[in-house]
């Protein structure tokens, strides 16, 4: 039955070759559990030892309700796991792996030189804005289950919805928690790689200033309207002197909610400053007769 059940997913034709590429379309457009069988023999060795993997994996992630018995889901004695757990799952593989979002928000491909078809059972892919993913699930005692994703104005949300009594039932329910996030929350950009906050004066080097830049991106997901109430705290090293490198961290800057860090970002120099030594001093004491008597 289910070597029956998994060969209806995909087909996948014994002795039959395919990229990792096309393994990847098929396991996450429509769910091939014959193509993550086959992916977890050539990682592992076999599905057994994958599945240790797999549950090696969860315990680093916190996914302490969750037990692996298979690498593709179907009901099983002991194969169990949570809403929760599958959020976190979802947010790593996310987060570590973004390009998974060219297979998941896939609507349609083929495979097999267009002979194959693949039309994803994830509906909201189609029809919800801003939709990455992520996947569906479904079996005769989980019932539809679903792990959607979805970005606006550079807010990911991740709504996981397990049991509906129905494919439909899964997709509006998950539909409503990601409307009521992106309702409720935004994005907040705190910081900008490389973008200038002020210049500070730097001792014994050949230039009197130097700018200071953020480190890097940051920010935080707030309630809409919080961030008129974020406060920005600015620590800036007391003596400044030179020889100095672009990049050097210089201060940084932490924003508060308020007793809540919610970011941050070290302050770095944004160019090389020299130290002033005789040829440079030589140099320096000449350019300025030159400029105090042109």
């Amino acid at each position: 039955m289910l070597l029956q059940w998994v060969a209806h997913k995909f087909g996948l034709k014994f002795g039959e070759t395919l990229t990792v590429d096309e393994m990847l379309k098929a396991i996450c457009i429509v769910s091939a559990n014959d193509c993550c069988v086959a992916m977890s023999e050539h990682i592992a060795g076999t599905e057994e030892a994958f599945v240790v993997k797999m549950n090696e994996k969860a315990k680093q992630l916190g996914m302490n309700d969750t037990v692996f018995k298979n690498c593709h889901g179907i009901d099983e004695d002991d194969h169990f796991t949570t809403a929760y757990d599958i959020a976190l799952m979802s947010k790593e593989l996310l987060n570590r792996f973004p390009e998974i979002i060219r297979y998941t928000s896939t609507w349609m491909d083929s495979l097999r030189n267009g002979q194959a078809e693949l039309v994803n059972t994830n509906k909201l892919i189609r029809t919800y804005d801003g939709a990455t993913g992520l996947k569906t699930g479904s079996t005769s005692l989980a019932l539809y289950n679903l792990s959607a994703s979805a970005t606006r104005d550079n807010l990911s949300l991740i709504a996981v919805v397990m049991r509906a009594p129905t494919p439909k039932d899964r997709v509006s329910n998950a539909r409503n928690l990601l409307d009521y996030g992106f309702s409720n929350y935004e994005f907040v950009k705190t910081s900008t790689k490389g973008e200038k906050l002020k210049s500070v004066s730097v001792q014994k080097g050949t230039q009197k200033e130097v700018e200071l830049v953020y480190e890097k991106d940051s920010g935080a997901i707030l309630k809409r309207g919080e961030r008129v109430n974020l406060e920005t705290k600015v620590k800036i090293d007391d003596k400044i002197i030179a020889p100095i490198k672009k990049g050097d961290k210089l201060g940084e800057v932490e924003f508060y909610l308020g007793d809540n860090k919610i970011s941050e970002s070290k302050l770095v120099a944004n160019s090389n400053i020299d130290k002033i030594g005789t040829f440079n001093n030589f140099k320096y004491i000449a350019h300025n007769w030159f400029y105090l008597f042109r």
